[in-house]
């Protein structure tokens, strides 16, 4: 089974018996407003949004129903609200990341798990659905990064309705070389993945886009397992690889797309502040569909 649609994610959303709170962390944006309005109309979420007042306001977007909240120090002012449990989920709006993470990973007001705090973007393309780790945060993981990264990813797909998601782990080639150390790190993912210390999950490595994306490639190349071919996640060895790979899709195909931290005492809707109206709702939607599962809350 596929992971869940949009529309999937949409339906489920309109179906929640009770809204659910949300702290914006700079809300001086017209497109997190819109994205909130529509949301709020829907009954999703009963938003706060946090920054300096009259810059929200002088916007001109209609805020009925929001609570806002005037504040110079946006971010630690969200955070505060999911902490004292006004707020169930973090929304990033017009502030810088290093801002947001930085109240977040506070050791004592803000949202630390133990976890690693990762951007997981769920991509579709056609009926095509996929979910791609860690595009935003991690500039070179570790090994134990690259696990945890894993397990909040493949946390993440069990939510959204897949119950042995199929991993990926990414590279230029699915050949193994000492020249290129991610593909060593690939193998000894899919090793320790087949030895069972990954429950809940297949783990295939290295693979090359191609390998991971098309079951046809896979067939072409004489893959063992050309099913894998169709890979749930994509877990990368870097930022720069998947930071390049998630936004070449956005901006050269007909997709649709939404990002989540995860790692964090709960979700934290997170896409960059270039991202559109639809893409922040689509964000929203994921969020309330894995907002209580453990695995992606963390370990609070």
């Amino acid at each position: 089974m596929p992971l869940d649609s949009f529309e999937q994610l949409y339906e489920f959303a309109d179906a929640i018996p009770e809204a659910v709170g949300i702290a914006v962390a700079g809300g001086a944006d017209p497109t997190v407003l819109e994205a909130l309005r529509t949301a709020h109309d829907r009954g999703w979420v009963i938003p706060y949004v946090v920054g300096k007042e009259p810059e929200v306001r002088a916007l001109g977007k209609d805020v009925r129903g929001f609570t806002l909240i005037d504040s110079a120090e946006p971010a630690p002012s969200a955070v505060a609200l999911v902490r004292n449990g006004q707020a169930r989920l973090l929304m990033k709006g017009q502030i810088a990341t290093p801002a947001l993470l930085k109240a977040v990973l506070d050791p004592a007001p803000g949202l630390r798990t133990g976890r690693v705090i990762c951007q997981v973007v769920l991509m579709e393309i056609g009926e095509r659905r996929f979910l791609l780790a860690d595009t935003g945060i991690c500039i070179q993981p570790t090994m134990e990064q690259k696990i945890d990264i894993m397990t909040s990813a493949v946390d993440m797909a069990h939510a959204l309705g897949v119950e042995c998601p199929r991993v990926a782990v990414m590279a230029a080639t699915e050949s193994v070389t000492d020249s290129m150390p991610e593909t060593l790190d690939a193998a000894e993912l899919q090793r320790r993945s087949r030895s069972g210390e990954f429950p809940g999950c297949i783990v295939r490595g290295p693979l090359s886009f191609d390998l991971a994306y098309d079951a046809a490639a896979a067939v072409k190349k004489k893959l063992a397992e050309p099913d894998h071919a169709i890979a749930d996640i994509m877990l990368f060895p870097n930022l720069l690889s998947a930071n390049l790979t998630v936004k070449a899709i956005m901006y050269s195909a007909d997709c649709r797309f939404g990002g989540i931290l995860c790692g964090a005492a709960c979700p934290v809707v997170f896409m960059s502040r270039a991202d559109t109206t639809a893409t922040r709702l689509n964000s929203l939607a994921v969020a309330l569909k894995i907002r209580d599962f453990q695995g992606v809350k963390g370990n609070e």
